[in-house]
Parts: structure tokens; sequence; C-alpha cells
């Protein structure tokens, strides 16, 4: 098995570009530029920006193969532009014909054209490491940094775009595949992603470009005559710092904050040593080499705590058919060129992606929560006859004085008494704080029924059913004295999960409506902290929509059976949003959190992350929540307003009557996306196109009725907040009160392109909690 992975760490940075059919372009409203020249300098043909100062090179030719000193280059009709040696070799050329002239234009465009001046070859079309205004870098194009910046071959660094990732950086780890280091959504407006710059030239003289320099960093620069080059924006390290780079710290480096360390494992044990002491940045070596002529029986993976290889992940590059960690670590240990493996999951499932690269380059610290995804690093170390060769640590003195035998022995009896003071406080705050949230939870209005932990461990038999389990908790079916069946959330992890266990409590504790999933009690007794609710013997609608097996008819959910199910969703939203004393907000829509009883009955689930709002209020400002794929742009500037979840169930009906995920990457590059697709398929007027081919009742017998629901959808996912209709005005759409408004719908979405993990980490200070009910089955 030849391990092949681009795992991917996100950079992000200041959004400057437009986009037109997957292409990128810096763009700016002011032509008075400095104009460039084309040279012939240090042995290749550059197009550079000459000032008094200095020279700033932005295009050039034959960029890995310079010639010798009396070269020449030639104008020619036949082949434009002819590159050739002190030999007369040729070496380059443009390979056109029919050309007439040359110029240059003012952004720095090197222009052949024919006798009609029509251009018939561009450096435009051809880029090298540097962007211009107004060039566009298309689908398949790559900007590529040199190797230094005195040799201009090509380095390790190159940046391209795709309909898939968008706009993204990668760096060469060897010839079997590249690793993603930086990745950009696009969008028409340059203020929608990560803040705005203005590129504009400040007057008459300037040029201003994007660059990606020979260490990877894409940058903005500005050149002028009177002050040469000057840089204005370091797109990365500026907002996200060194650790986003992949090779900041070196191979097997972990960066924190800055700083380079080697790995040291959860037992901390140390089987890495840096390459030199003194510059920790060149990265780390294994204490004992990795062998592949020994027995794998002497390979052992350990886990590297609080850090991560990515902070994006392409699905595409997980290995097919591994879904769990233990399947991962082994598939590693079977494999001797495998350097790591690494796991990501969602905190809802037990399911992952598993990625076994060979060649490791810098790790970071997991500084930046996810909304969605948890990550788990192990790292292969060679264990020389089952016992790790661990660093050396320094020698002891051998000269040891009474007196420093009587002053260790004091501190090490100090330090043992400090800890164990230390160990009390920790016990008695920690008492406090249990103290304090039952205190908190007894004095919430109108709560549900309370259990004791007893009465739990003997309706669920000690717990022994599992129908369910995420990041947040297990789910456990149980059995009340009365006969009536429960699904009951036992919560881990209770130092971060007191806000989710008290919000789900208010929440849907206080308020009822037959499309909301009833919460019958809770159990708050000392540590623990367990939530009862009803229990929906269909589970979740994700197994419903996105089931993979060979479909049979007791597990296809027909059209009528669809419509209902929305129809349940929208008056669950609408009571939340409409109809309570406070507006809640839910902010985790999807699929997984709509649960269906015995009768495919819909009703809304997970409150954990919810919000309240009074009813004067229109927005509300708050941290990132919710899961990627879902959530609304507006959460980019952390303001949001109750039509996040109106984008959020846009999205869902979307899947329902498509029967596909947002996002699915085992699909091809052109089909991936849903959103881009739906976008695709408006413009040519042939939206039924989207659905799925096993559905022939519906596009035989409703395709009315499903046109109708593919508009509703994109009427939901307008990038424009104030442009999506209200719940309760979709609920009069659908009992046929009120039709679409067609003309509140513009289908081009400026997010189509971004992969649904994309959220970007500088932007959500705390991590969301996972799903609270989980999907009883």
């Amino acid at each position: 098995m030849k391990s092949a992975c681009a795992a991917k760490k996100r950079f992000g940075f200041k959004s400057l570009f437009e986009h037109d059919d997957y292409a990128v372009q810096l763009s700016s409203h002011d032509r008075q530029f400095a104009y460039p020249r084309a040279i012939i300098l240090l042995t290749t043909i550059k197009v550079v920006v000459a000032g008094e100062n200095d020279l700033s090179v932005v295009w050039s030719a034959n960029r890995g193969h310079p010639v010798p000193q009396n070269s020449t280059l030639l104008l020619t009709r036949e082949e434009g532009l002819v590159l050739l040696n002190s030999d007369g070799i040729k070496i380059w050329s443009t390979n056109t014909s029919s050309v007439a002239g040359a110029n240059i234009s003012s952004s720095g465009n090197l222009i052949l054209f024919n006798n009609e001046g029509i251009p018939v070859w561009q450096s435009f079309d051809h880029p090298t490491d540097t962007l211009l205004v107004d060039q566009k870098l298309k689908e398949g194009q790559r900007l590529t940094a040199s190797s230094s910046p005195s040799n201009w071959s090509q380095g390790q660094y190159y940046a391209t775009i795709s309909s898939t990732l968008g706009f993204a950086a990668y760096t060469e780890v060897d010839q079997e595949f590249s690793q993603v280091g930086l990745l950009v959504k696009l969008g028409t407006r340059a203020q929608w992603n990560y803040g705005e710059y203005n590129v504009i030239p400040s007057s008459e003289g300037v040029i201003v470009f994007l660059k990606l320099n020979n260490k990877g960093r894409l940058k903005i620069y500005q050149h002028d005559n009177d002050r040469g080059l000057v840089e204005l924006l370091d797109m990365v390290g500026e907002d996200l710092g060194e650790c986003q780079y992949p090779r900041s710290c070196g191979e097997y480096g972990v960066c924190r904050e800055g700083q380079c360390s080697c790995p040291i494992s959860l037992d901390k044990d140390q089987y890495f040593r840096s390459v030199q002491s003194q510059l920790p940045s060149l990265g780390c070596s294994r204490i004992t080499p990795l062998s592949c002529q020994q027995s794998l029986n002497q390979h052992q993976l350990v886990e590297i705590e609080n850090v991560t290889f990515f902070n994006v992940i392409d699905l595409g590059a997980a290995f097919p058919n591994i879904k769990d960690i233990d399947q991962c670590k082994q598939a590693c240990l079977q494999n001797c060129s495998c350097g790591a493996a690494f796991f990501s999951y969602q905190n809802i499932t037990d399911d992952g992606y598993c990625f076994l690269p060979d060649k490791i380059l810098s790790i970071r610290e997991s500084t930046f929560p996810r909304t969605d995804f948890a990550y788990r690093t192990n790292i292969k170390v060679q264990i020389p006859n089952g016992v790790p060769e661990l660093a050396p640590l320094s020698p002891p003195s051998v000269k040891k004085s009474n007196n420093t035998a009587t002053i260790a022995g004091s501190c090490t009896g100090a330090f043992v008494i400090l800890c164990f003071i230390v160990l009390i406080l920790s016990w008695i705050r920690r008492r406090n704080n249990i103290d304090h949230d039952e205190e908190c939870i007894g004095q919430i209005p109108g709560l549900p029924m309370r259990f004791s932990y007893e009465e739990l461990r003997l309706a669920t038999e000690e717990f022994k059913e599992k129908i369910g389990g995420g990041g947040s908790g297990t789910v456990f079916k149980g059995r009340l004295g009365d006969g009536t069946d429960i699904a009951v959330k036992r919560l881990d992890n209770l130092s971060n999960r007191t806000k989710e266990f008290l919000a789900e409590v208010q929440s849907i504790g206080s308020i009822h409506h037959f499309n909301l999933v009833k919460l019958i009690g809770f159990c708050a007794e000392k540590n623990c902290r367990l939530l009862v609710y009803e229990f929906m013997k269909n589970g979740s609608l994700d197994n419903w929509i996105f089931y993979t097996g060979k479909r049979s008819s007791s597990h296809h959910l027909n059209w009528q059976t669809r419509k209902e199910i929305v129809l349940d969703i929208v008056k669950g939203l609408t009571y939340l949003h409409e109809e309570c004393h406070q507006k809640i907000v839910h902010l985790d829509i999807k699929p997984h959190n709509i649960l269906l009883d015995e009768n495919f009955n819909a009703k809304v689930s997970d409150f954990g992350l919810c919000k309240f709002m009074e009813r004067d209020e229109s927005q509300i400002q708050t941290t990132m929540r919710g899961t990627p794929g879902y959530i609304a742009p507006e959460w980019q500037l952390l303001r949001i307003t109750i039509k996040v979840d109106i984008y959020s169930f846009g999205i869902v009906l979307l899947e329902i009557v498509c029967g596909r995920r947002n996002f699915d990457g085992t699909r091809s590059e052109s089909t991936a996306h849903l959103l881009k697709l739906l976008q695709e398929k408006a413009i040519e007027n042939k939206l039924l196109e989207l659905i799925e081919n096993y559905d022939e009742e519906m596009m035989m017998n409703h395709k009315e009725e499903v046109l109708r629901m593919i508009k509703i959808a994109a009427w939901c996912l307008q990038d424009d907040h104030t442009r999506r209709p209200s719940m309760s005005i979709i609920l009069k759409v659908l009992e046929g009160v009120m039709e679409v408004e067609e003309e509140n719908i513009n289908y081009y979405f400026t997010h189509a392109l971004s992969h649904p993990v994309l959220v970007p980490p500088a932007v959500v200070s705390e991590p969301p909690q996972a799903s609270v009910l989980s999907n009883p089955r």
C-alpha cells in the first residue's frame, strides 16, 4: 500500500480577489502605474518594474534554463520571441505565428500581436511567481516560487486554483504528492472573507502586485519610483502567525506561538532530537531512525498531544474504507513507508478520515478550535529490542556533599507538601463548582422532571444499549417504569459542557411543540449530567437521505414523506423564531439534528448551541458555532441574526430534495459541491438535473413541486441575509398561501466554491460544543 496523502494546513489571509470561472484576479480601479519594462537580465528574459532605486521582477521566461552571456533574443513573425544561447541553439520561444509586433501594457503584460492588433500571446497567460493587477490565475495555472532570491529556478512552493478548494498554496514534499499550505475562499466582494485591504495605488507611478516568495510567503508589494519595493501586507503571518507555514519548524518540528521544538509523547518520552540545537527551525530527526530491514513489530506509534498536521481537510485525500482511529494506526504500522497516522473526526461521530503521509513537515499546536472536527496525531518511531531509546539526560555530578543532599531532601519534601495542598484546593474548587452548577439548575423556572442517577442507571440497565455518541457524550436507550422508551444522553468532559447543559435544560425544558424533541427530564447529581429525551424510533434524518447502501422500498423516503418532513422542520423553527416569549436561534440546523419518530414526523433536536434574543433585538454578537457546510456567510463578522438558521435550513432543504450531502468528496471535482452545482444548473436552466437518479418518482410525477422546493432553498441561501425569507413566510409558501419571490433569488453564491470544512480558525474564539442529542437509532 503506497501512502500518497496530501494533508492540508490552513493559513488564511485577507481576501483581495475577484473570481470569474475559477480564476483569481487582483483587481484595482486605478490604471496609472509606473511603466514596466521587458529586458534580458541575468541570463533570462524578465519583465521588471524599473525604479530609480531597484528593479522588481514580475515575470520571467526560461527560469529553469538560464543562458550564458552573448545570448540573443529575436522577435520573429514565425515564432514570436525566440531566445538563443551563445551557440545559436534555441532555448525558449513563445511558439506563436503571424506576429507583427510586441508591446508591454501599463499593468505589466508583455503582449505579442498580429497585423490586426489582436494579441496572439501574452505573459499574463504564463504566470511565474507574481500576480499583477488585472492578471487572472485560471484553473490549472500556477504561481511557482523561486528557489532563492538570486536563483530563479522553480522552488518548493506553488499556488493554484481549483473549483473544489479555491485558491490554495502548496509545498512540494516529494515527487509523489504535494501538501496544501494555504487556502483562500473566493468571492465577488473582496470585503466578504477575511476583511478588506485597499490595493488602489495612492499616486501616479505606483504598481501593486502579489508575490509568492521563495519561503512560501504570499505578500502584497508596492513599487514606486521614489521608495522602490515596499511590502504592504503579509497575507498569512500578519493574521495567523508563523506556525501556519508548512515548513516553519522543519521536518517533524512542532510550532507553538512561533517557537520550534521536537515532539514529545503523551508519556513525556523523547523520540526526537533537534537536527541542530542552535537552530531549532531546521527541524527534528528520530533518535533511532526507522528501519524497514528489521521486523515491523519494532515500529510503534506514539501520540503527540495538542498538535495537528492540518487546519483544513481535503476529504478526497483521505484513505478510503478507513473510518476509525484504530484502523488508521494499524494501516500505518503495516506500511513501512508511512511516517505518521493523522486522524480527523467529527465530534458528533466516531467515524473519521485517515491520512498516512510518508514525509512529515512541521506540526503545529492545536490553538485554533474547530466547530466540528477533532484531530489525533500519532507519529511512527523505531523501538530497538522493544525498548525506546530516549534522549540522553545530563550526567549526574560525581561530587555530592552532605549539604547538597540535605537541601535536595528538604526541597523534595516541600514540593510534595505543596503538591498535596494544590490537590486539596483543586478538589475543593471543583466541589464548589459542582455545587454552584446544581444551585443554578435549581433556580431555572419551568424545569422538566429531575431524575436521580440511580433511576437512570436502572432504566438503561446500567447503560447497556448504546444507540449514539459523539464528542460531547454517549446516548443510551432506556425504559421508564411505565414502559415509556427514552434516550438518555450522558455528557462527557463536564468542565466544558456546563453552559451547553444549562442551555439545553433552559431552552427546550421550558418550551413545548410537536416538532421539537421533547426533553422529559435531566439528572444533575454530583459530577453526573444526563439528559432524558423521548425516544425517536427512526433516528436522524441523515440516515435516510444520505443512505449509502443498496436502496430498498423500506429505506427510501417518497416525495410525500419528504414534503411532510420539510413542513415539520419549518413549523418547529417558526415556533422557535416567532412564537416563544424570547426568540431562540438554534445555530446548528443540519440533518443529524432532525429526528424522526415511528411515523416519520420530524422534530428538531440538539439545543446545546442555541442563543436567546429579545423580541426587539435584530442581531446579536457571539462566537462562531455550528457545523461547517451549514454555517451562513455572515458568521465571518461574528454578528448574526435569526436568518443564520434560515441559511442552514436552506442547505438541509437542498439535501432533502437532492438526496445527497452539500459536499461529497467521493464525487468528481465538478459535482462535489452542491451549491456550486446549483449555481451552474440555475444558469443552464436545468435545476431538475440536481435530483439523484434513483428518485424517478419525483422526476416523473412531482416536477413542479420539486422545482419550487429547490427555489425555496436558493431563496434561503442568499448571501445578503436581508433577502432571505422568514420561517413564517416559508411556511406560507409551503402551504400554498404565497408564492416564491423569485425576484429576490440570486443564484450566484459567493461562497459556492468554499470547502465545507473551511471555517476561518482566526475568528473562532471558543470551541462550540458538539451535539447534545446524538441521534437515537
